[in-house]
Protein backbone atom coordinates (compact mmCIF):
# COMPACT_ATOMS: atom_id res chain seq x y z
CA UNK A 1 0.00 0.00 0.00
CA UNK A 2 2.91 2.34 0.63
CA UNK A 3 3.52 3.10 -3.03
CA UNK A 4 -0.16 3.93 -3.49
CA UNK A 5 -0.52 6.02 -0.35
CA UNK A 6 0.19 9.46 -1.87
CA UNK A 7 -2.67 9.13 -4.35
CA UNK A 8 -5.05 7.57 -1.82
CA UNK A 9 -4.18 10.03 0.94
CA UNK A 10 -4.79 12.88 -1.50
CA UNK A 11 -8.38 11.67 -1.88
CA UNK A 12 -8.94 12.31 1.83
CA UNK A 13 -8.23 15.98 1.17
CA UNK A 14 -10.90 16.09 -1.56
CA UNK A 15 -13.92 15.09 0.52
CA UNK A 16 -15.49 18.54 0.74
CA UNK A 17 -14.93 19.10 -2.96
CA UNK A 18 -16.70 15.83 -3.78
CA UNK A 19 -19.65 16.75 -1.58
CA UNK A 20 -19.87 20.15 -3.26
CA UNK A 21 -19.81 18.59 -6.72
CA UNK A 22 -22.66 16.23 -5.87
CA UNK A 23 -24.77 19.08 -4.51
CA UNK A 24 -24.02 21.27 -7.52
CA UNK A 25 -24.87 18.54 -10.01
CA UNK A 26 -27.97 17.35 -8.13
CA UNK A 27 -29.34 20.92 -8.22
CA UNK A 28 -29.57 20.61 -12.01
CA UNK A 29 -32.55 18.71 -13.30
CA UNK A 30 -31.15 16.26 -15.83
CA UNK A 31 -34.20 14.12 -16.49
CA UNK A 32 -33.73 11.99 -19.59
CA UNK A 33 -36.20 14.10 -21.56
CA UNK A 34 -35.04 17.51 -20.32
CA UNK A 35 -32.63 18.68 -23.06
CA UNK A 36 -31.94 22.07 -21.45
CA UNK A 37 -30.94 20.48 -18.16
CA UNK A 38 -28.83 17.82 -19.86
CA UNK A 39 -27.04 20.47 -21.91
CA UNK A 40 -26.20 22.40 -18.74
CA UNK A 41 -25.06 19.22 -17.03
CA UNK A 42 -22.88 18.33 -20.03
CA UNK A 43 -21.10 21.70 -19.88
CA UNK A 44 -20.35 21.28 -16.17
CA UNK A 45 -19.08 17.74 -16.65
CA UNK A 46 -16.85 18.73 -19.55
CA UNK A 47 -15.31 21.40 -17.35
CA UNK A 48 -14.87 19.05 -14.37
CA UNK A 49 -13.37 16.18 -16.37
CA UNK A 50 -10.99 18.48 -18.29
CA UNK A 51 -8.63 18.09 -15.31
CA UNK A 52 -7.82 14.58 -16.55
CA UNK A 53 -6.21 15.74 -19.77
CA UNK A 54 -7.82 13.12 -21.99
CA UNK A 55 -9.04 13.51 -25.56
CA UNK A 56 -12.67 14.58 -25.24
CA UNK A 57 -15.53 14.58 -27.74
CA UNK A 58 -19.31 14.62 -27.79
CA UNK A 59 -20.81 11.66 -29.62
CA UNK A 60 -24.26 11.53 -31.17
CA UNK A 61 -26.74 9.13 -29.63
CA UNK A 62 -29.19 7.31 -31.83
CA UNK A 63 -32.71 8.72 -31.74
CA UNK A 64 -35.34 7.15 -29.53
CA UNK A 65 -38.11 5.29 -31.32
CA UNK A 66 -41.29 5.34 -29.28
CA UNK A 67 -45.02 4.87 -29.63
CA UNK A 68 -47.08 7.99 -29.02
CA UNK A 69 -50.58 8.25 -27.61
CA UNK A 70 -51.82 8.19 -31.19
CA UNK A 71 -50.41 4.69 -31.66
CA UNK A 72 -47.86 5.92 -34.19
CA UNK A 73 -44.07 5.57 -34.15
CA UNK A 74 -42.20 8.77 -33.33
CA UNK A 75 -38.49 9.57 -33.39
CA UNK A 76 -37.09 11.63 -30.53
CA UNK A 77 -33.51 12.93 -30.39
CA UNK A 78 -31.46 12.09 -27.31
CA UNK A 79 -28.67 14.06 -25.67
CA UNK A 80 -25.07 13.64 -26.75
CA UNK A 81 -22.67 11.28 -25.01
CA UNK A 82 -19.44 12.50 -23.41
CA UNK A 83 -16.47 10.39 -24.52
CA UNK A 84 -12.99 10.81 -23.02
CA UNK A 85 -10.01 8.60 -23.78
CA UNK A 86 -6.42 8.60 -22.55
CA UNK A 87 -3.49 6.35 -23.48
CA UNK A 88 -5.55 4.22 -25.89
CA UNK A 89 -2.43 2.28 -26.94
CA UNK A 90 -1.55 1.15 -23.42
CA UNK A 91 -1.35 -2.64 -22.92
CA UNK A 92 -4.16 -2.56 -20.35
CA UNK A 93 -7.30 -0.52 -20.94
CA UNK A 94 -10.12 0.16 -18.52
CA UNK A 95 -13.63 1.31 -19.36
CA UNK A 96 -15.33 3.64 -16.88
CA UNK A 97 -18.91 4.75 -17.28
CA UNK A 98 -21.99 6.18 -15.63
CA UNK A 99 -24.96 8.24 -16.72
CA UNK A 100 -25.87 11.88 -16.17
CA UNK A 101 -29.65 11.48 -16.61
CA UNK A 102 -32.12 10.92 -13.80
CA UNK A 103 -35.69 9.63 -13.56
CA UNK A 104 -36.96 13.01 -12.32
CA UNK A 105 -38.49 15.18 -15.09
CA UNK A 106 -38.31 18.95 -15.07
CA UNK A 107 -41.79 19.27 -13.53
CA UNK A 108 -41.19 16.72 -10.76
CA UNK A 109 -41.57 18.17 -7.23
CA UNK A 110 -38.28 16.59 -6.07
CA UNK A 111 -35.76 19.17 -7.23
CA UNK A 112 -33.53 20.19 -4.31
CA UNK A 113 -31.06 18.67 -1.88
CA UNK A 114 -31.30 18.54 1.89
CA UNK A 115 -28.80 17.53 4.57
CA UNK A 116 -30.69 15.00 6.66
CA UNK A 117 -27.74 14.75 9.02
CA UNK A 118 -24.00 15.31 8.90
CA UNK A 119 -23.45 12.27 6.67
CA UNK A 120 -26.68 11.99 4.71
CA UNK A 121 -27.61 14.10 1.71
CA UNK A 122 -31.09 13.66 0.23
CA UNK A 123 -31.82 14.87 -3.27
CA UNK A 124 -32.63 13.92 -6.86
CA UNK A 125 -29.89 11.77 -8.33
CA UNK A 126 -27.47 12.22 -5.42
CA UNK A 127 -26.78 8.46 -5.46
CA UNK A 128 -28.02 7.57 -8.94
CA UNK A 129 -25.81 8.83 -10.32
CA UNK A 130 -24.44 12.31 -9.53
CA UNK A 131 -22.51 10.69 -6.68
CA UNK A 132 -21.21 8.08 -9.08
CA UNK A 133 -19.94 10.78 -11.41
CA UNK A 134 -17.98 12.36 -8.56
CA UNK A 135 -16.51 9.01 -7.49
CA UNK A 136 -15.43 8.20 -11.05
CA UNK A 137 -13.85 11.63 -11.58
CA UNK A 138 -11.86 11.64 -8.35
CA UNK A 139 -10.71 8.02 -8.78
CA UNK A 140 -9.30 8.95 -12.17
CA UNK A 141 -7.68 12.11 -10.79
CA UNK A 142 -6.00 10.02 -8.09
CA UNK A 143 -4.75 7.60 -10.74
CA UNK A 144 -3.35 10.43 -12.85
CA UNK A 145 -1.39 11.75 -9.87
CA UNK A 146 0.65 8.53 -9.90
CA UNK A 147 3.82 8.17 -11.95
CA UNK A 148 2.98 4.56 -12.86
CA UNK A 149 0.26 5.13 -15.45
CA UNK A 150 2.07 4.41 -18.74
CA UNK A 151 0.79 0.82 -18.91
CA UNK A 152 -2.85 1.69 -18.17
CA UNK A 153 -5.16 3.48 -20.55
CA UNK A 154 -8.75 4.36 -19.86
CA UNK A 155 -11.91 5.32 -21.66
CA UNK A 156 -14.91 7.14 -20.20
CA UNK A 157 -18.49 7.26 -21.49
CA UNK A 158 -21.10 9.43 -19.78
CA UNK A 159 -24.48 8.89 -21.40
CA UNK A 160 -27.83 10.61 -20.91
CA UNK A 161 -30.33 7.84 -21.64
CA UNK A 162 -29.49 5.06 -19.14
CA UNK A 163 -32.69 5.56 -17.18
CA UNK A 164 -34.70 4.53 -20.26
CA UNK A 165 -32.48 1.57 -21.11
CA UNK A 166 -29.71 3.39 -23.07
CA UNK A 167 -31.41 2.95 -26.47
CA UNK A 168 -29.37 5.72 -28.04
CA UNK A 169 -25.98 4.90 -26.51
CA UNK A 170 -26.02 1.09 -26.48
CA UNK A 171 -23.92 0.89 -29.65
CA UNK A 172 -21.31 3.23 -28.16
CA UNK A 173 -21.08 1.05 -25.05
CA UNK A 174 -20.63 -2.07 -27.21
CA UNK A 175 -17.88 -0.39 -29.25
CA UNK A 176 -16.03 0.71 -26.12
CA UNK A 177 -16.28 -2.80 -24.67
CA UNK A 178 -14.36 -4.12 -27.65
CA UNK A 179 -11.50 -1.69 -27.02
CA UNK A 180 -11.12 -2.34 -23.29
CA UNK A 181 -10.15 -5.23 -21.03
CA UNK A 182 -12.39 -4.63 -18.01
CA UNK A 183 -15.26 -2.38 -17.11
CA UNK A 184 -16.03 -0.20 -14.08
CA UNK A 185 -19.52 1.31 -13.82
CA UNK A 186 -20.42 3.71 -11.03
CA UNK A 187 -24.02 2.91 -10.20
CA UNK A 188 -24.68 3.28 -6.46
CA UNK A 189 -24.04 0.40 -4.13
CA UNK A 190 -26.50 -0.42 -1.36
CA UNK A 191 -26.32 1.56 1.86
CA UNK A 192 -24.39 -1.29 3.54
CA UNK A 193 -21.84 -1.38 0.72
CA UNK A 194 -23.10 -4.53 -1.00
CA UNK A 195 -22.39 -4.63 -4.73
CA UNK A 196 -24.59 -6.08 -7.44
CA UNK A 197 -23.43 -9.51 -8.62
CA UNK A 198 -25.35 -11.29 -11.35
CA UNK A 199 -28.09 -9.18 -12.89
CA UNK A 200 -31.28 -10.17 -14.60
CA UNK A 201 -32.33 -8.90 -18.00
CA UNK A 202 -35.04 -6.37 -18.87
CA UNK A 203 -37.21 -5.42 -21.80
CA UNK A 204 -39.60 -2.61 -22.68
CA UNK A 205 -42.55 -3.33 -24.93
CA UNK A 206 -45.59 -1.42 -26.15
CA UNK A 207 -48.73 -3.15 -27.45
CA UNK A 208 -51.00 -1.14 -29.76
CA UNK A 209 -54.55 -2.46 -30.18
CA UNK A 210 -56.76 -1.17 -32.98
CA UNK A 211 -60.45 -1.94 -33.35
CA UNK A 212 -63.47 -0.32 -35.00
CA UNK A 213 -65.38 2.71 -33.65
CA UNK A 214 -69.15 2.75 -33.46
CA UNK A 215 -71.94 4.66 -31.74
CA UNK A 216 -72.71 2.86 -28.48
CA UNK A 217 -76.49 3.41 -28.66
CA UNK A 218 -77.15 2.86 -32.35
CA UNK A 219 -74.43 0.52 -33.66
CA UNK A 220 -72.70 -0.97 -30.63
CA UNK A 221 -72.45 -4.46 -32.10
CA UNK A 222 -70.82 -3.09 -35.26
CA UNK A 223 -67.90 -1.79 -33.20
CA UNK A 224 -64.85 -3.67 -32.03
CA UNK A 225 -63.44 -2.50 -28.71
CA UNK A 226 -59.68 -2.11 -28.57
CA UNK A 227 -59.93 -1.66 -24.80
CA UNK A 228 -61.75 -4.99 -24.33
CA UNK A 229 -59.05 -6.75 -26.35
CA UNK A 230 -56.32 -5.04 -24.34
CA UNK A 231 -58.00 -5.94 -21.05
CA UNK A 232 -58.08 -9.66 -21.85
CA UNK A 233 -54.45 -9.47 -22.99
CA UNK A 234 -53.38 -7.78 -19.75
CA UNK A 235 -55.08 -10.56 -17.79
CA UNK A 236 -53.14 -13.15 -19.80
CA UNK A 237 -49.89 -11.25 -19.24
CA UNK A 238 -50.43 -11.08 -15.48
CA UNK A 239 -50.76 -14.88 -15.37
CA UNK A 240 -47.13 -15.14 -16.51
CA UNK A 241 -46.05 -13.91 -13.08
CA UNK A 242 -45.49 -17.04 -11.05
CA UNK A 243 -45.96 -19.41 -13.98
CA UNK A 244 -42.67 -18.56 -15.72
CA UNK A 245 -39.81 -19.10 -13.22
CA UNK A 246 -37.54 -16.10 -12.89
CA UNK A 247 -39.80 -13.74 -14.82
CA UNK A 248 -41.70 -10.56 -13.94
CA UNK A 249 -44.18 -8.94 -16.33
CA UNK A 250 -45.45 -5.52 -15.28
CA UNK A 251 -48.04 -3.60 -17.28
CA UNK A 252 -47.08 -0.17 -16.07
CA UNK A 253 -49.15 2.18 -18.21
CA UNK A 254 -52.37 1.97 -20.20
CA UNK A 255 -54.26 4.49 -22.30
CA UNK A 256 -56.97 4.58 -24.93
CA UNK A 257 -60.52 5.40 -25.79
CA UNK A 258 -62.26 8.75 -25.81
CA UNK A 259 -65.93 9.74 -25.48
CA UNK A 260 -67.68 7.02 -23.51
CA UNK A 261 -70.53 6.81 -26.02
CA UNK A 262 -68.12 5.56 -28.71
CA UNK A 263 -66.72 2.04 -28.95
CA UNK A 264 -62.96 2.65 -28.51
CA UNK A 265 -60.85 1.85 -31.56
CA UNK A 266 -57.39 2.47 -29.99
CA UNK A 267 -55.77 1.22 -26.80
CA UNK A 268 -52.13 1.07 -25.75
CA UNK A 269 -50.35 -0.72 -22.92
CA UNK A 270 -46.70 -0.36 -21.99
CA UNK A 271 -44.89 -3.24 -20.34
CA UNK A 272 -41.67 -3.72 -18.42
CA UNK A 273 -40.36 -7.30 -18.35
CA UNK A 274 -37.62 -8.79 -16.13
CA UNK A 275 -35.89 -12.15 -16.49
CA UNK A 276 -33.32 -13.53 -14.07
CA UNK A 277 -31.49 -15.53 -16.74
CA UNK A 278 -31.47 -16.34 -20.45
CA UNK A 279 -33.84 -19.31 -20.06
CA UNK A 280 -36.40 -17.09 -18.36
CA UNK A 281 -35.99 -14.46 -21.08
CA UNK A 282 -36.56 -17.05 -23.81
CA UNK A 283 -39.64 -18.38 -21.99
CA UNK A 284 -41.12 -14.89 -21.59
CA UNK A 285 -40.50 -14.16 -25.26
CA UNK A 286 -42.35 -17.30 -26.29
CA UNK A 287 -45.27 -16.50 -23.99
CA UNK A 288 -45.45 -12.93 -25.27
CA UNK A 289 -45.75 -14.20 -28.82
CA UNK A 290 -48.50 -16.62 -27.77
CA UNK A 291 -50.42 -13.87 -25.97
CA UNK A 292 -50.20 -11.72 -29.09
CA UNK A 293 -51.42 -14.59 -31.27
CA UNK A 294 -54.41 -15.07 -28.96
CA UNK A 295 -55.18 -11.33 -28.97
CA UNK A 296 -55.21 -11.25 -32.76
CA UNK A 297 -57.95 -13.86 -32.78
CA UNK A 298 -60.42 -11.21 -31.62
CA UNK A 299 -62.68 -10.41 -34.56
CA UNK A 300 -61.81 -7.03 -36.05
CA UNK A 301 -58.83 -6.41 -33.76
CA UNK A 302 -55.24 -5.83 -34.84
CA UNK A 303 -52.32 -5.82 -32.41
CA UNK A 304 -48.77 -4.63 -32.96
CA UNK A 305 -45.89 -5.05 -30.52
CA UNK A 306 -43.05 -2.53 -30.44
CA UNK A 307 -39.92 -2.50 -28.28
CA UNK A 308 -37.19 -4.93 -27.39
CA UNK A 309 -35.09 -6.52 -24.68
CA UNK A 310 -32.99 -3.54 -23.67
CA UNK A 311 -30.63 -5.35 -21.27
CA UNK A 312 -29.63 -9.01 -21.53
CA UNK A 313 -29.07 -10.98 -18.32
CA UNK A 314 -25.61 -10.52 -16.82
CA UNK A 315 -24.32 -13.80 -15.31
CA UNK A 316 -21.36 -14.08 -12.97
CA UNK A 317 -18.97 -15.83 -15.35
CA UNK A 318 -15.41 -16.78 -14.40
CA UNK A 319 -13.83 -13.53 -15.61
CA UNK A 320 -16.39 -11.39 -13.77
CA UNK A 321 -15.94 -13.42 -10.59
CA UNK A 322 -12.18 -12.92 -10.83
CA UNK A 323 -12.65 -9.17 -11.23
CA UNK A 324 -14.94 -9.10 -8.18
CA UNK A 325 -12.23 -10.90 -6.20
CA UNK A 326 -9.71 -8.21 -7.14
CA UNK A 327 -12.17 -5.54 -6.01
CA UNK A 328 -12.72 -7.40 -2.74
CA UNK A 329 -8.96 -7.58 -2.09
CA UNK A 330 -8.67 -3.83 -2.73
CA UNK A 331 -11.51 -3.37 -0.28
CA UNK A 332 -9.72 -5.38 2.40
CA UNK A 333 -6.61 -3.28 1.84
CA UNK A 334 -8.76 -0.26 2.68
CA UNK A 335 -10.49 -1.87 5.63
CA UNK A 336 -13.72 -2.56 3.72
CA UNK A 337 -15.67 -5.79 3.47
CA UNK A 338 -16.87 -6.04 -0.13
CA UNK A 339 -19.72 -8.45 -0.80
CA UNK A 340 -22.13 -8.88 -3.68
CA UNK A 341 -25.68 -10.14 -4.15
CA UNK A 342 -27.62 -10.99 -7.28
CA UNK A 343 -30.27 -8.47 -8.32
CA UNK A 344 -33.14 -8.09 -10.76
CA UNK A 345 -32.07 -4.52 -11.45
CA UNK A 346 -30.35 -3.67 -14.73
CA UNK A 347 -27.84 -1.07 -15.85
CA UNK A 348 -25.28 -0.47 -18.58
CA UNK A 349 -23.15 -3.20 -17.01
CA UNK A 350 -25.55 -5.70 -18.61
CA UNK A 351 -24.72 -4.38 -22.06
CA UNK A 352 -20.98 -4.28 -21.43
CA UNK A 353 -20.99 -7.87 -20.18
CA UNK A 354 -23.03 -8.97 -23.19
CA UNK A 355 -20.33 -7.42 -25.40
CA UNK A 356 -17.74 -9.61 -23.65
CA UNK A 357 -16.35 -7.12 -21.11
CA UNK A 358 -15.96 -8.34 -17.50
CA UNK A 359 -17.61 -5.56 -15.51
CA UNK A 360 -18.26 -4.52 -11.92
CA UNK A 361 -21.14 -2.07 -12.11
CA UNK A 362 -21.87 -0.76 -8.59
CA UNK A 363 -18.70 1.13 -7.73
CA UNK A 364 -20.54 4.34 -6.90
CA UNK A 365 -21.30 5.64 -3.42
CA UNK A 366 -23.41 3.99 -0.76
CA UNK A 367 -26.98 5.22 -0.80
CA UNK A 368 -30.60 4.24 -1.17
CA UNK A 369 -34.14 5.28 -1.97
CA UNK A 370 -33.20 5.70 -5.62
CA UNK A 371 -35.98 6.61 -8.05
CA UNK A 372 -37.99 8.08 -5.17
CA UNK A 373 -38.28 11.32 -3.25
CA UNK A 374 -36.32 9.66 -0.46
CA UNK A 375 -33.14 9.16 -2.51
CA UNK A 376 -30.04 9.71 -0.40
CA UNK A 377 -26.28 9.31 -0.48
CA UNK A 378 -23.96 8.67 2.46
CA UNK A 379 -21.32 11.34 2.08
CA UNK A 380 -18.44 9.48 3.72
CA UNK A 381 -18.74 6.84 1.01
CA UNK A 382 -17.73 9.30 -1.74
CA UNK A 383 -14.07 9.23 -0.68
CA UNK A 384 -14.31 5.60 0.37
CA UNK A 385 -15.48 4.42 -3.06
CA UNK A 386 -13.13 6.71 -4.96
CA UNK A 387 -10.26 5.08 -3.08
CA UNK A 388 -11.57 1.62 -3.96
CA UNK A 389 -11.58 2.24 -7.70
CA UNK A 390 -8.37 4.24 -7.62
CA UNK A 391 -6.55 1.43 -5.82
CA UNK A 392 -7.85 -1.12 -8.31
CA UNK A 393 -6.56 0.96 -11.22
CA UNK A 394 -3.24 1.67 -9.51
CA UNK A 395 -2.70 -2.05 -9.01
CA UNK A 396 -3.50 -2.63 -12.68
CA UNK A 397 -1.09 0.11 -13.70
CA UNK A 398 1.78 -1.32 -11.63
CA UNK A 399 1.10 -4.91 -12.66
CA UNK A 400 0.18 -6.05 -9.15
CA UNK A 401 -3.07 -7.18 -10.77
CA UNK A 402 -2.07 -9.12 -13.86
CA UNK A 403 -5.23 -8.79 -15.87
CA UNK A 404 -4.91 -10.69 -19.19
CA UNK A 405 -5.19 -8.89 -22.48
CA UNK A 406 -7.86 -9.93 -24.91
Amino acid sequence: MTSYSPSLDWLDTQHQRMCALVEQWAAINSGTHNPAGLEKMTRLLLDAFSSLGGDTELLDAASLESVGSDGQIHQQPLAKVIHIIKRPDAPRRVFLGIHMDTVYPADHPFQSTQHVDANTLRGPGVADAKGGLAVMLLALEALERSSATDTLGWEVLINADEEIGSPGSAHLLADAAKRCHLGLVFEPTLADGTLAGARGGAGRFTLVFKGKPAHVGRQFHDGRSAIDAMASTITALSLLNGSVPGAIVNVGHVEGGGPINVVPDLAICRINVRATNQDAQNAVQQHLQQVLTDARRHDGITVQMHGQWTSPPKPMDHATQTLFQHVAVCGRDLGLSIKCNDTAGVCDGNKLAAAGLPTVDTLGPRGGGIHSTQEFVLLDSLTERAKLSALLMLKLATGQIDWPNK
